[in-house]
């Protein structure tokens, strides 16, 4: 089979070419320019070129002369759609053997390339008048052209290149054989016993046999092991390696290029010299992987005694080159493959349910949970296909394919397993720059056992809230009893002793206001419903908030202070909420300093950080104030720093100031100053109304 080399920037002129010729007797290959057909060229593997002039980037002439520089031998067609006879002569000066006019006619080509072979054989060499020199270690041998030959050999002991050179061309059958390195190196030494007739050889390399993700220890990384061999005994190979540190290794590491055993470098490291004694061979040629050494070839002479020649060992090096570019792959697919099954793995293993589906709606991937909790498996497959989905989720990944937008976290309930709940997620895996997706991949989570404990926990706490509520209120309305109760046992004998009736009412009246103020509390807490509004002075709120805490702590001195820069502020909301809240806050004021309270308090209208108006309101004691600990603390439910009360003050405070849409900071008192709670409400009439 002969290589058809074509030179085209365009594929369809290449196709019409092909659709030309025998695919039995010619193989045609397609290149876009000279660059990228120079390997070609160089080692003068295509027995023909056919130019595309019309479609070169350059002037024709200019590309045969570059062609011309790297193959002087290779017979050229060139196919025009013009007849330009003012470059025609220059074309045939050149080296062109036809130009053709288009369109391609198949006749007329194969006609022509059948007479580029078919001419008067080459006439036998004469005999030698005198025998060739002999060949020594010391005298390196004559150079072979392997290039078709004109006239006689250059040399008698070089193969028969005109013979082989059609089978060297087919050198890139071995590479594309298959993904296995082992057998294609077996292949490749095979080829080249067949070729060249070579006594014995090895190959070693450096194989990556590190796990993916892990770095090879670094003994291992400068250890070269044999994988294949002909002609050299299996259990020298199996305890002998190579070394990039010493001997052989080390010597082409170095150098780059082939080293034969007999020259300076090899005779004056006696390493490489036991080395290249031990396996019997005569030469060692480096694999190079892409400015790299993945290895390195040895090789003996042929199998007649005679040493491998000059060119001959160029045209192995070039080989190995891209022997080292497969191997090269074969160990990157290698290790896709090897990531592609860990991830396999992993998914297969993952709690989680996923499912990767293909544009096609082919399910592409689905795990064990994927197959547990979304339908049977195929009767005819014995795999999960996308009919075997509930509608909804098929539904869901359909659309992800069309418009490439991933679905967050949505609830799913299956129709036929009540009381299961999913947490599902769709996203498209989408390749490269484009925007339409691949694959999509739904996840999902079950829910339902998570759900449960969690309703369990809510229970729970629900139950410890109601125990630890029931605690405090028996104990707050308790000592709200007391007094009464022994009152009431006194009432009958002292009823009359004005002292005791005056002792009763200031009882009775402490009481009632404890389990008013309590009853509010629970009011509010449980205030779900809509709220009442309307339009107030918050200064005026701010005084009646204070004369209600005042009742809850009398002092013989109290006083307040309030600073609103001589400007009215009013707001729009439910004023006996707020007032309460309020009252709550001034009653923590006065309860900080309960011999000589001072509460003060700042109105200042203001900006928020959505642009809307709002009135912030400062409460400031003259007391110690909350500690940074109990700063955060203040507003949880039953949290009290007094040995009465439920603790439920702020907590009221805080829910009634949200519910207007407000905030309630609690800000720890610095070194020498007061404890201050701020609240800031906005000025806007409109307010939220859920609790």
């Amino acid at each position: 089979m002969k290589t058809i080399l074509v030179l085209s920037a365009h594929p369809d002129f290449t196709e019409t070419i092909r659709a030309s010729l025998d695919p039995e007797q010619y193989r045609v290959v397609h290149c876009l320019g000279v660059d990228e057909a120079e390997p070609l060229l160089v080692h003068v593997l295509a027995a023909a070129c056919i130019l595309d002039l019309d479609l070169m980037d350059v002037d024709g002439i200019r590309v045969i002369e570059r062609f011309r520089r790297l193959d002087t031998k290779t017979p050229i067609l060139a196919y025009s759609a013009e007849n330009r006879s003012e470059w025609e002569d220059e074309a045939f000066l050149q080296g062109v053997t036809h130009v053709l006019a288009k369109p391609v006619r198949g006749r007329l080509l194969n006609s022509l390339l059948d007479r580029l072979w078919s001419g008067p054989a080459p006439q036998p060499p004469a005999p030698a008048t005198e025998p060739p020199a002999p060949v020594t270690p010391d005298t390196p041998p004559a150079p072979v052209s392997l290039s078709r030959p004109s006239g006689s050999p250059a040399d008698g002991r070089s193969v028969n290149a005109a013979k082989t050179l059609d089978v060297l061309r087919d050198f890139s059958s071995i590479l594309t054989h298959s993904l296995d390195a082992e057998a294609m190196l077996k292949q490749f030494l095979q080829f080249l016993r067949e070729m060249l007739s070579v006594n014995r050889a090895a190959i070693f390399l450096n194989l990556p046999d590190t796990p993916p993700g892990r770095t090879p220890p670094p003994e291992n990384s400068r250890r070269l092991h044999a994988v294949s061999a002909i002609g050299i005994s299996p259990g020298l190979l199996e305890h002998f390696e190579l070394s990039l540190d010493a001997g052989i290794g080390a010597q082409v590491a170095k150098l780059g290029r082939i080293l034969r055993r007999h020259s300076d470098e090899a005779r004056m490291d006696a390493g490489t010299q036991k080395e290249f004694e031990l396996l019997g061979t005569q030469v060692a040629v480096p694999i190079p992987d892409r400015g790299t050494i993945a290895g390195v070839a040895v090789f003996d002479g042929r199998v007649t005694g005679e040493p491998l020649v000059n060119v001959e060992l160029e045209l192995i090096f070039h080989l190995l080159e891209q022997v080292g570019l497969a191997l090269r792959n074969i160990w990157l697919h290698n290790q896709l493959a090897a990531n592609n099954e860990m991830m396999t793995d992993v998914l297969r293993e993952l709690s989680s349910a996923c499912i990767v589906v293909g544009r096609d709606l082919k399910v592409l991937h689905a795990n064990k949970a994927a197959r547990r909790h979304f339908g049977r498996k195929n009767q005819r497959t014995g795999e999960l296909e996308f009919s075997d989905l509930p509608q909804a989720l098929g539904a869901k990944i359909y659309q992800v394919l069309k418009t490439g937008v991933a679905i967050g976290p949505f609830r799913h309930e299956p129709e036929n397993s009540p009381g299961t709940i999913y947490s599902i997620s769709v996203v498209p895996f989408q390749r490269g720059d484009s925007t339409v997706p691949v694959s999509a991949l739904l996840t999902a989570d079950d829910l339902t056992q998570a759900e449960q404990l969690q309703r369990l926990e809510v229970e729970a706490a629900n139950l410890r809230l109601i125990k630890s509520m029931a605690d405090r209120l028996a104990h707050e309305i308790g000592n709200a009893m007391v007094p009464l109760s022994t009152h009431q046992q006194l009432l009958g004998e002292k009823f009359k002793d004005k002292e005791f009736r005056e002792s009763l009412d200031h009882a009775m009246a402490d009481s009632v206001k404890r389990v008013t103020r309590l009853v509010s509390q629970m009011r509010f807490l449980a205030r779900e419903g809509q709220m009442d509004r309307e339009l107030f002075p918050v200064e005026k709120l701010v005084e009646e908030a204070y004369q209600e805490a005042r009742k809850h702590q009398p002092a013989e001195t109290t006083q307040l202070k309030c600073e609103s820069g001589g400007k009215p502020i009013s707001i729009t909301g439910d004023r006996a909420a707020l007032k309460h809240a309020f009252a709550e806050i001034m009653l923590n004021a006065l309860q900080a300093n309960p011999k000589t309270p001072v509460v003060g308090v700042r109105l200042q209208a203001g900006t928020n950080s959505a642009g809307g108006q709002n009135v912030q309101i400062e409460v400031q004691d003259n007391g110690a104030g909350f500690t940074a600990e109990a700063a955060g603390k203040a507003p949880s439910p039953f949290f009290t720093t007094r040995n009465v009360g439920l603790g439920l003050g702020l907590t009221v405070s805080q829910k009634i100031i949200e519910t207007h849409r407000g905030k309630l900071e609690i800000i720890p008192p610095q070194t020498g100053q007061h404890g201050i709670v701020r609240v800031s409400l906005p000025m806007e009439p409109g307010i939220s109304t859920a609790a």
